[in-house]
């Protein structure tokens, strides 16, 4: 996979620790863990603005305690 992987200015230094890595391809956008680049997860553009608006609202906050 010939990607172009970026990650967040807010994620911490160093080879990926602590950061989500975004790439897309083919209109479709990749998502990995920086410190497990071999699982990549897809997703579309839209889907990805809702789970960003949701999280942005606080709708996953519940997920903190668990």
């Amino acid at each position: 996979m010939s990607s172009s992987w970026q990650k967040s200015s807010y994620s911490g230094g160093g080879d990926g620790a602590d950061c989500i890595e975004l790439a897309v391809q083919g209109g479709a956008v990749l998502i990995r863990e920086g410190d497990d680049p071999d699982v990549v997860v897809t997703t579309t553009p839209a889907k990805l603005r809702a789970f960003i608006l949701g999280v942005k609202a606080g709708e996953f906050d519940h997920l903190a305690d668990a």
